[in-house]
């Protein structure tokens, strides 16, 4: 039986156990994915929308 490894991703593929580095790897490619799929809080938007409009009104005085 042929296994495809590319066709899967690293994030499945076994940590070998006294590879310290692999390890770290796999832990933080783990988190940086369940991070990854946290849904963003409503203040974080609100913030971030505030600052496309300050952006917006100070490139429209510039342009003035």
């Amino acid at each position: 039986m042929k296994h495809n490894i590319g066709a899967r991703r690293q994030a499945d593929l076994p940590v070998r156990l006294d590879n310290a580095h692999a390890q770290i790897a796999s832990k933080l490619r783990a988190l940086y994915l369940s991070v990854q799929e946290e849904a963003i809080p409503d203040r974080f938007i609100d913030l971030l929308e505030k600052l496309d409009a300050v952006e917006r009104q100070s490139l429209s005085d510039v342009a003035e």
